[in-house]
């Protein structure tokens, strides 16, 4: 992820990036597979999954950021993986509990910017096989548990790395002690794409790879990423893949969803999503508490009510939430994240109809709320309102209305503005939802 540290310095060069070159091929135009139709349909229907940040970072308790902000020297860092052992990782209570959510997906972080692995691979010797005395694939027994407990996988990657040397330099990594002098696009290039192959060969059906570090090279903008390229071996090894990039711009030729790091779609108020909106799946992403890996001391954990809060905003606005723990060092999830977790989970239970398949409702997010809609279903979501009444600017013919909660009949006035609905009462609550059948 980037780090607020960054935001400001390399904003206005990557709004001016041009989408040539490396961004788009005019000579190409890509059709997604019917597979990845297929997927970006179950994504859009899933409405909520779980980000976990996890690697060496962790045993610092400080983030993921830790090696660039304290200019760690990448041979003093790598020291960290002789040291992890995450004893108490189960993949199985991880799934459970991250199922036990109402979250229908996960996206792990397989390598971040430190270019530590969280997989066995061949490319490398920093991983978690090789250069832990762990000594296990934790991708692979998460995988595999997804697979049995029904929840679909994504993989972070980085496009970045602060301990390659064969990394072209850019705008972040500049203490880690690499020796510029080594870079080398083509080899690190191939690296990326070795690594990526293995992800998408060895670890079963993976519903997304959900990239980061684009925007590293915001102050050169015409270096050429080589994406198009990489983006069809990932969708020739598995068409049914879609591709998310954190570029903080509208989406390039070959991506299949669009993210937004910390505001729903059309905010703005962390400073990195000012890109237009598009036509393809949407997933705003942010975090449970303060940081994206695990910190110690951030234990200012979102409430449940903000949490569910924000899946039911970003439902009416068509978008997906990805919501982030940062696994502990020694393996296990956060108690107070898990604790999230249930408590969202219990919501989503009762309540999951008026998210879960939905799209974006008739009736456009006001301050009082946002609405969902599924076949002639309209599920009005009040969760700001001090009144009794509510006026929505609705040209459907409303059939009846009534509170969800309690299935009581509602009262409605219907003109050809909009419908008028008498709750009877002031909302109160987490969300106050009316559903409307629609003639």
């Amino acid at each position: 992820m980037k780090n607020c540290f960054f935001k400001k310095a390399g904003l206005c060069a990557i709004a001016a990036m041009s989408v040539t070159g490396a961004f788009a091929d005019e000579h190409q135009h890509y059709t997604p597979a019917p597979e990845n139709i297929e997927s970006r349909k179950e994504f859009q229907d899933d409405k909520f999954g779980i980000f976990l940040h996890w690697g060496i970072y962790s045993m610092t308790a400080q983030g993921e950021w830790y090696m660039n902000v304290r200019n760690i020297h990448w041979k003093e860092y790598e020291k960290l993986a002789s040291g992890f052992y995450p004893s108490r990782f189960d993949a199985r209570e991880w799934v459970s509990a991250i199922k036990a959510s109402g979250a229908k997906y996960i996206c792990i972080t397989s390598r971040h910017h430190d270019g530590f692995s969280m997989f066995d691979t061949k490319y490398s010797d920093f991983d978690i096989v090789d250069a832990s005395p762990f000594g296990r694939d934790v991708l692979k027994e998460l995988a595999d548990e997804c697979q049995k407990q029904g929840i679909k996988l994504h993989f972070y990657y980085s496009h970045l790395d602060w301990r390659r040397e064969d990394y072209p330099l850019g705008r972040t990594g500049h203490g880690t002690g690499r020796d510029t002098s080594k870079a080398d696009w083509n080899s690190y290039y191939q690296f990326m794409n070795n690594q990526l192959t293995e992800l998408l060969t060895n670890y079963g059906p993976i519903r997304g790879i959900w990239f980061d570090g684009l925007w590293d090279k915001d102050q050169q903008p015409d270096f050429d990423w080589q994406l198009p390229e990489q983006y069809a071996l990932i969708h020739k090894l598995q068409p049914g893949c879609m591709i998310g990039n954190n570029h903080h711009l509208t989406p390039f030729e070959g991506e299949d969803f669009q993210m937004f790091e910390r505001d729903l779609p059309g905010q703005n108020t962390a400073g990195l999503s000012g890109q237009d909106i598009s036509a393809l799946p949407l997933e705003t992403c942010e975090t449970m508490n303060g940081m994206w890996g695990y910190k110690i001391e951030d234990q200012n954990y979102k409430s449940s009510e903000t949490i569910i809060r924000y899946i039911v905003k970003a439902a009416g606005r068509n978008a997906n939430l990805l919501l982030n723990m940062g696994p502990q060092p020694n393996g296990e999830l956060p108690a107070m994240g898990v604790e999230r977790l249930r408590e969202v989970g219990e919501w989503l239970a009762k309540y999951g109809t008026t998210i879960y398949g939905t799209r974006e409702g008739e009736v456009a997010p006001h301050a009082w709320g946002v609405s969902t809609q599924k076949g002639d279903k309209l599920y009005v979501h009040v969760l700001d309102l001090k009144d009794n009444s509510l006026f929505l600017p609705l040209r459907s013919k409303v059939k009846s209305a009534v509170k969800f909660d309690d299935r009581r009949a509602m009262k409605f006035t219907q003109t050809a503005d909009g419908v008028l609905l008498q709750m009877g009462e002031v909302p109160s609550g987490v969300d106050y939802i009316v559903e409307l059948t629609l003639k």
